[in-house]
Order: C-alpha cells, then structure tokens, then sequence
C-alpha cells in the first residue's frame, strides 16, 4: 500500500506540471474507499485542481476535467475548482463522497476545509437519494435479477439502497463507509451476517462471479427497490446561492496564485 500511494502521489505531482495546476485534494473513491476491496481492486484517485489566474478570463468554455489511465490498477481524474464548486451547488452525491473519503493522497492549504463547511447548506436529500436509487435499480437490472446473479453486484446494489435509507433516516451527506452504512441501516441480524460473509469472501480474493441468488439479501433488495420507488420525497434539487461559492472560488486563487 506505501509503495502505490508514493506512486500515485508522484503521478499527481507529474500532471501538476504538465498541465500546469495545483492539485489541492486528491482521494480514494472506488471500493477500496467504501471498504471491499478485493486484492487486486484497482486504486480508483479522484481530485480537485485549479489553475492559474489567466486560465480562467476567456471568452471561451475550456475542458474542465483531467483524465489519466496511469496503469492497469490506477486511474486517476480529477475536477477543476470552479467546476467542483458548481458541482457542490447542486448537491452532486460523487463529490460529496469524494470530500468525505476515508482514504486522502494530498490536501493542500484549506480551500477543501472551506468547501466542507459549506456541504450542509448546499446539501439536497431528494437529490441525492434519486442518484443513489437510480444507481441501484440500474445495476439491479443488469446484474441481479434471476436465479443466477452476479454475486460481486450485491455491493453496487446494497451501498445505494443502503445511502438512500439514510438520507431517509436524516443522517445527512451519506458516508462513504460501507461498513458504517451497515452498522446503522441492517437491523436484521440473520441479513447482516449474510452481508458480512460476503464481504469476508470479497476481502480474501474469492472470484465472485455468477452463482445462485442469496435469497436473504435479494429479499431484502427486491423490497427496498419497491418501497423507495413508490415513495415521494419532497425538498429541492440544490441551492440556487452562488456568493459564498465565488468567495472560495476567489479566495483560492489568491491563496494559491
């Protein structure tokens, strides 16, 4: 583990210069973030950047993502700051998880600090529980329906159905723990066990491929699904105030230009 993050943190510094930015965060978002990865699950490096001054006074849109397949195990993309700040606005649910991940290869200064401070007022429940729905009935209707599953799948299902029973719950921006996810929305002993040796089995390496249904965390899916489609959920969709957001965005380029 200490030789990939120096590798991915010397990666970070080469972008740095070659696209001429300064990456202020930079973090682990796949599995390994949540909590079940399998040994060779790869290091999925999410980050903010921001450029100099001039960048930014053009009459003309420029690409505001960076993107780079470093190796088979890494992959490394990042947002630019104004982008990540209008993201924020919106209640985006990738780049909360991102500002809440457990696992961080570089921060800088404390411009993330002050976008964190601002999460709560920015943070839409009906729109981040529609995200996680939409993300859970997809991979449900790709993966997990039938007899024969995809045993892996169960994790990409149950995390988000997992998050939207606690956006429900009032718990606030979902976590990216799986483990805490668990801990606070399984109340059935006999479906955590289930989860539990799931994960066990993911942790050690086991091929997790297709195999007969498990009927306990299926079940458990299958309702859940149901509930949540049949269920309103009022609320807004973002904030629309921008004052504060151009505040950090302006006090990042002084600080940092």
């Amino acid at each position: 583990m200490d030789k990939i993050r120096q590798e991915i943190r010397s990666r970070l510094q080469k972008l740095e210069q070659e696209e001429g930015v300064c990456i202020l965060y930079a973090c682990e978002s796949g599995s390994r973030a949540w909590g079940f990865p399998s040994a060779d699950s790869d290091y999925d490096v999410r980050f903010v950047y921001i450029h100099p001054p001039n960048w930014y006074l053009s009459i003309d849109d420029k690409r505001d993502i960076i993107e780079r397949k470093i190796s088979e195990l890494i992959d490394i993309s990042g947002w630019d700051i104004r982008k990540t700040l209008k993201l924020l606005r919106k209640s985006n649910p990738p780049l909360l998880e991102w500002l809440n991940s457990p696992i961080v290869y570089q921060h800088r200064t404390d411009i993330v600090e002050k976008i964190r401070q601002l999460m709560p007022d920015y943070y839409s429940p009906k729109s981040c529980l529609y995200h996680y729905l939409h993300m859970a009935e997809g991979n449900f209707r790709e993966y997990l329906k039938g007899e024969i599953v995809w045993v892996k799948k169960y994790f990409y299902v149950l995390r988000p159905i997992l998050a939207c029973k606690w956006i429900e719950a009032g718990y606030g921006v979902v976590p990216m723990e799986f483990a805490l996810l668990i801990q606070r929305q399984v109340a059935d002993d006999e479906l955590k066990a289930s989860i539990h040796e799931l994960l066990r089995r993911k942790r050690e390496g086991q091929e997790l491929y297709r195999e007969p249904r498990i009927p306990i965390i299926s079940e458990f899916i299958e309702a859940e699904l149901e509930r949540l489609r049949t269920k309103s959920f009022d609320g807004n969709n973002g904030n629309p105030d921008i004052e504060r957001l151009d505040k950090v965005f302006r006090w990042a380029l002084e600080e940092i230009w």
